[in-house]
């Protein structure tokens, strides 16, 4: 089967106000359930737990940082997980939750512990649903977003896809909001873009251009395709698989 590693983040999954976009998840779900459908192997990275865990509790005293970012993501990742588990059990299909560390890829034997797993998921029609673990990942211990753990996954996957899918519909030459601007729709190899890059981070997430340029082009290397597209376009993952040449978006060619 082929592998896909898909990656939702924040702002595809939310609404202007913050709340859960529960209309748009259970849209990603039909897709995936989709990509199952027709032959492809697909890990779910998905963001939207520390969102849905803002809207679960008032907090009445100030919270730091982080543990703001603690609370909030051991609540809503069980509604996260949830929600995903009925969207999926529609489909009759299974899913399974992956929490991991920037520590599991560093050391060997949990790196091929977290492998076994992730593996013996798929052999079973098991969908991995992987996040970071908020709770106990704080500082040094953090992924840079979970543009870097998807981008991780993929590599110790052996995918052969990575799709980020974000709220915009890919690297622009200018201004996203400026009519005259471009999407760059394929990258080479040994293109460099990077004039292209805006440093403005995304409004529900940690992540933006940044992170998603710098784990393309470390994954393009590694010879695994990457695509940048807008999550919340209806169809987007179903249409860059039947229509690629029509569906607006970027993507950065392997190395081969």
């Amino acid at each position: 089967m082929k592998r896909i590693v898909v990656k939702v983040g924040s702002n595809v999954l939310t609404t202007s106000t913050g709340k859960l976009d529960i209309t748009r998840m259970s849209a990603i779900v039909d897709q995936i359930a989709w990509l199952r459908h027709h032959g492809y192997d697909v890990i779910l990275v998905s963001s939207g737990a520390v969102a849905c865990g803002k809207k679960e509790l008032r907090v009445e005293h100030e919270l730091d940082s982080v543990e703001q970012r603690q609370l909030y993501s051991a609540m809503g990742q069980v509604k996260l997980v949830n929600l995903y588990y009925d969207l999926f059990r529609e489909y009759n299909m299974h899913i399974g939750q992956v929490l991991t560390m920037k520590e599991n890829f560093e050391h060997e034997e949990q790196y091929k512990n977290l492998r076994a797993c992730m593996e013996v998921m798929l052999e079973n029609n098991v969908i991995p649903v992987v996040n970071e673990n908020d709770t106990v990942c704080v500082t040094e211990l953090m992924f840079t977003d979970n543009d870097e753990l998807s981008g991780l996954a993929a590599k110790m996957m052996g995918a052969e896809t990575l799709v980020i899918l974000s709220n915009i519909d890919g690297v622009y030459t200018g201004d996203p909001a400026d009519p005259t601007s471009q999407v760059i729709r394929k990258v080479g190899i040994n293109e460099d873009i990077s004039s292209y890059i805006k440093t403005s981070k995304s409004s529900a997430g940690r992540g933006g251009m940044v992170s998603k340029y710098n784990t393309a082009r470390s994954l393009s290397q590694s010879g695994i395709r990457v695509i940048i597209a807008n999550g919340k376009r209806e169809n987007i993952l179903v249409n860059l698989i039947q229509q690629p040449d029509t569906t607006i978006h970027t993507e950065f060619s392997p190395a081969d």
